[in-house]
């Protein structure tokens, strides 16, 4: 019924009374829904619920757990829901009235869509496509063909055994959702993919998870922590114990790495991207020098990666480079230089940084929350940068080296520093601001029309004769467009 409700238009009232007339016509105590609002509770529990959860405003806290009943936060002291003078007083004999939280963060739990995926035929055969289908030999074409994929396959034997257990891939970035340059408002979500599908499936549409939706309009920063921690509970829980699913197999899953620009790689890896210490492989190795005129820090050389005119000084600052490649630092290392940081989050007279090294900026700025997870340490590549956005960026400043008009970077502070160096002078965020419908509320849209394509595509995949309404064809079949 609620099928015929949308392909002809009808009215929440129209289908209202429609019920009640149906529900007269049958006998007493059936079951019919009275109301449009009971009726899309019954087809609501399909196993994928959204939960949203309060936040601090100044990103300390989440009312979760031992905060779940908190009215304030209790580092900061912000209220946890809006305050406005015209505010109508809660009425004695009546259930006191709910507050506007003041920050929102949309949570969907990646349990109950795991299970979703073994409930279709299809998708149990495709899931083992890495290890069953996948064509083994020199070529790179999938993560599965990486070096981390197989020394994850012998530290974990018994994870690798079975076919079925996945390795994820996260990414996250602001995304400005009113298409606006001058508007700074960022609402960021946080995306899943799973690598043991195919190339030509993994990044489809139907198989890309949202897990949560963090409002905006300020972005979390290296608060970005506190906000994981739903989704850090939930991989601990099936990397640990598990899940069952409906073929009685044990479900597990492990973080595979993340993917991100290079600002968001610093607020999720931990280290700073900015100052002398910034290349994510030299660490506290980097050579770095200060434009004194441009204003900016760069690093000096980069003549050790075996170039050919490395030994010609006049191609540089008139050195030689003799140095070799970087030490290579294994997780273990790394987890050794941050173990013993003690970080609070949030924006505010409350939060607790990394002090300062002798009086210099710290190269890291906290401890990075998937150390928690216990096989974090033995992955070589922890963090991934965006191919899209490299690309992107080389092409740009190749047009600033080119002199294109507008681009063009050779300007007089460029020369100044050229010459005391002594050198020669020479989306899937689209995709969810479709779902917007009221720019007041833009996040709450995001989250309601995700939920309604996830349920769509449950459900076309048990009812073949089934046609969603008001969706197009590519969508439901997966593609972006």
């Amino acid at each position: 019924m609620l099928q015929w409700k949308a392909s002809n238009g009808v009215s929440n009232k129209g289908f209202n009374e429609l019920l009640i007339l149906i529900k007269k016509l049958l006998p007493e105590g059936n079951k019919l829904p009275a109301t449009t609002y009971e009726a899309k509770e019954v087809v609501c529990p399909v196993g994928l619920e959204v939960q949203k959860i309060h936040a601090c405003p100044n990103d300390y806290i989440l009312y979760r757990g031992d905060y779940h009943e908190q009215e304030s936060c209790p580092v900061c002291k912000a209220s946890r829901y809006k305050i406005k003078r015209d505010d109508p007083v809660d009425v004695e004999g009546e259930p006191p009235r709910k507050g506007v939280p003041t920050k929102v963060m949309w949570y969907f739990s990646i349990i109950p869509r795991l299970r979703r995926l073994f409930r279709n035929k299809a998708h149990a055969k495709i899931i083992r496509w890495h290890k069953e289908e996948r064509k083994k030999d020199d070529m790179l074409r999938h993560p599965a063909d990486e070096s981390q994929w197989r020394k994850i396959d012998r530290t974990y034997p018994d994870f690798a055994e079975d076919a079925r257990n996945k390795r994820f891939g996260l990414s996250t970035d602001g995304m400005n959702p009113f298409s606006e340059m001058s508007s700074s408002h960022s609402t960021w979500p946080i995306t899943l993919c799973m690598y043991n599908l195919s190339p030509w499936l993994c990044l489809k549409r139907k198989f890309i998870m949202m897990p949560a939706l963090i409002q905006g309009p300020k972005q979390p920063g290296n608060g970005i922590d506190v906000y994981l921690q739903p989704l850090l509970e939930e991989l601990l829980l099936l990397w640990t114990e598990g899940v069952r699913v409906w073929d009685a197999h044990k479900e597990e899953a492990l973080m595979f790495v993340t993917i991100n620009d290079w600002p968001t790689l610093a607020n999720l890896f931990g280290q700073s991207n900015k100052g002398f210490r910034a290349c994510v492989h030299c660490l506290d190795e980097t050579d770095s020098t200060f434009l004194k005129h441009c204003r900016k820090v760069v690093p000096s050389s980069v003549a050790w990666l075996q170039t050919p005119v490395r030994k010609k000084g006049k191609h540089f600052n008139g050195k030689e480079e003799n140095r070799g490649k970087p030490i290579y630092r294994s997780g273990k290392v790394v987890f050794e230089m941050v173990k013993s940081l003690r970080v609070v989050f949030g924006k505010g007279p409350g939060s607790v940084h990394v002090p300062n090294e002798n009086g210099k900026a710290p190269m890291w700025k906290k401890k990075s929350i998937f150390w928690n997870l216990s096989y974090w340490e033995v992955l070589d590549v922890r963090h991934a940068i965006d191919v899209m956005l490299v690309t992107k960026n080389l092409c740009v400043n190749l047009l600033g080296f080119l002199g294109t008009y507008g681009k063009n970077k050779d300007t007089l502070e460029a020369r100044e520093d050229m010459a005391a160096l002594k050198s020669e002078q020479g989306h899937h965020y689209l995709v969810l601001k479709k779902y917007v419908r009221n720019r007041s509320r833009f996040e709450g849209c995001v989250a309601k029309g995700y939920g309604t394509e996830e349920v769509i595509k449950f459900c076309t995949d048990y009812i073949d004769e089934l046609k969603p309404i008001g969706v197009p064809l590519s969508r439901y079949e997966g593609r972006l467009a």
